[in-house]
C-alpha cells in the first residue's frame, strides 16, 4: 500500500519530466545541473530537436473500443518489455552518487537496456553484478589499439553484450554553460565549488556516503595520476578521433552486437551499415556537440530510406514525453533511448525517481495510443497527420 500511495503522490506532484527537471535543479549543485542540462553554443540544436518533435501530429480515431497498448519489442535479437531504454550519460555518479548502479538495477527490473558511458563514475566492474542481461556499453575511440583491446576485454568480462561506438565527438565542444559554472572533472576544491556543494546538502551527503571522488574511473585507470594537470581529464588525454579504420578494427575485435551512435547523414549511415554495424543510433548528442545541424527526427526517415527496413534504428535527442517516443516510432525508429530524463529523475528522487519516470513514459504512451485507437507500435505511422 505504501508503494501505491507513493506512486500516486508523485503522479500528482511530478506528473512530467519537466517537473522532475525542476526538482533536480533544486537538489544538485549548480555546476552539476549545468553539466546535465546544457547543450553547446546558444543551445539552438537542443531547441530545434524539441520543436521538430512537437511539429509531428497525428489523427485521433474514435469508437475503437478498449486499447491495451503492447510495448514489448525486439532489438538486435533481444526482447525488451518497453520500447525505450537508458542512454549513456557521462559522469552519472556526479549527478547523483551511485546513479549507475541504481539505473542498472531499474533496467533489469523492467527489462530495458542500460547503456553505461565509458566516462561514467562507475567502472564496468562496479556494475557487473547489477546489469543482468541488459547491459550495453558506450565506447569513445581511444588513441591506442592496445588500450582499446584492453578496454574491450574488461567490458566483455563485466557482462556487457552490446557495444555502442560514439562517432559524433571528434573533439570536445565548447559547452559554454558548463564553463561558466566552473565545472571540472573531478570537481575543483575551490571556494566557489565548495559553496555550491554546501548549498545542496542532500547531494553532498550522498556523495560522502559513496566515499569516493566522482571521476572518470574507467579512463582514469589507464592514466598516470602523478604530474597530470588538474583541469585535463582522462578522457581528453586518451580519446582518439573516430574514422573508418577505427570502425573496421572495432568490428573485428568485438564479437558482440555493435551499434554506431551519432549518425545523421544518410550516406554515412549506408556506409556504416555496409561495414558490419548491427544497429545505427540516429542522434546529435542532444545538441551537446553542434548546434547548427538538422533536427534529428527529420533525418530519421531519410536514414531509414537509405539503409532499408531491416537495419535496426535507435533514436534519441529531444525526447521528453511518451508521445515523443511514439513520434520517433512513426518516423522509422525501432527503439528510443533517453539520457537526461532518467538523470533528472535520479537527481530528483534517487531510485524512486527512476521508477517514476518509467511509469510516466508508459502512462503517456498508453494515453496517446488510446487516443489514436492503436495498440501496437508498428501501427503508429498509419496515424500520422502528414505522412510525408
Amino acid at each position: 500500500m505504501r508503494q501505491i500511495l507513493s506512486r500516486t503522490d508523485l503522479d500528482l506532484s511530478h506528473p512530467s519530466i519537466d517537473d522532475l527537471r525542476r526538482r533536480a535543479r533544486r537538489r544538485i549543485p549548480h555546476f552539476v545541473f549545468e553539466y546535465l542540462d546544457s547543450a553547446t553554443g546558444r543551445q539552438r540544436g537542443l531547441q530545434i530537436n524539441c520543436d521538430a518533435l512537437d511539429a509531428i501530429r497525428f489523427m485521433p480515431r474514435v469508437l475503437r473500443g478498449q486499447i491495451k497498448a503492447q510495448f514489448g519489442t525486439t532489438l538486435m535479437g533481444r526482447s525488451y518489455d518497453l520500447p525505450f531504454g537508458i542512454a549513456p550519460v557521462g559522469m552519472s555518479g556526479l549527478i547523483w552518487a551511485g546513479a549507475e548502479r541504481m539505473l542498472a538495477r531499474a533496467a533489469v527490473a523492467h527489462n530495458i537496456p542500460y547503456c553505461q558511458s565509458s566516462v561514467a563514475v562507475a567502472s564496468p566492474e562496479d556494475v557487473a553484478d547489477e546489469i543482468g542481461d541488459v547491459g550495453w556499453f558506450q565506447h569513445y575511440p581511444v588513441n591506442s589499439p592496445e588500450l582499446r583491446r584492453a578496454m574491450l576485454a574488461r567490458i566483455k568480462a563485466a557482462g556487457f553484450h552490446t557495444l555502442v561506438l560514439t562517432v559524433d565527438v571528434p573533439e570536445e565542444s565548447r559547452r559554454e554553460r558548463q564553463r561558466r559554472a566552473n565545472l571540472t572533472v573531478p570537481p575543483k576544491a575551490d571556494l566557489r565549488t565548495l559553496f555550491d556543494m554546501a548549498r545542496r546538502p542532500s547531494w553532498s551527503l550522498a556523495q560522502l556516503r559513496e566515499a569516493r571522488i566522482p571521476r572518470m574511473r574507467f579512463f582514469d585507470d589507464y592514466i598516470p595520476q602523478r604530474g597530470r594537470e588538474s583541469f585535463t581529464h582522462a578522457g581528453a588525454l586518451i580519446r582518439g578521433i573516430p574514422d573508418w579504420d577505427y570502425l573496421r578494427a572495432l568490428r573485428d575485435e568485438w564479437d558482440g552486437h555493435l551499434a554506431v551512435k551519432g549518425v545523421l547523414n544518410p550516406d554515412d549511415a549506408r556506409r556504416i551499415a555496409s561495414k558490419g554495424a548491427d544497429c545505427l543510433w540516429v542522434s546529435d548528442h542532444s545538441g551537446r556537440q553542434f548546434e547548427a545541424g538538422p533536427a534529428v527526427i527529420d533525418q530519421l526517415p531519410l536514414i531509414r530510406e537509405a539503409v532499408g527496413p531491416d537495419m535496426p534504428l535507435i533514436y534519441d535527442s529531444g525526447v521528453n514525453w511518451g508521445l515523443d517516443i511514439l513520434r520517433a516510432y512513426a518516423k522509422g525508429a525501432d527503439f528510443v533511448m533517453l539520457g537526461r530524463a532518467f538523470h533528472y529523475a535520479v537527481a530528483a528522487f534517487g531510485a524512486r525517481g527512476i521508477e517514476h519516470v518509467i511509469h510516466v513514459l508508459k502512462a503517456d504512451m498508453q494515453a496517446n495510443m488510446s487516443q489514436l485507437g492503436i495498440d501496437r507500435l508498428d501501427e503508429i505511422a498509419t496515424a500520422l497527420l502528414d505522412p510525408a
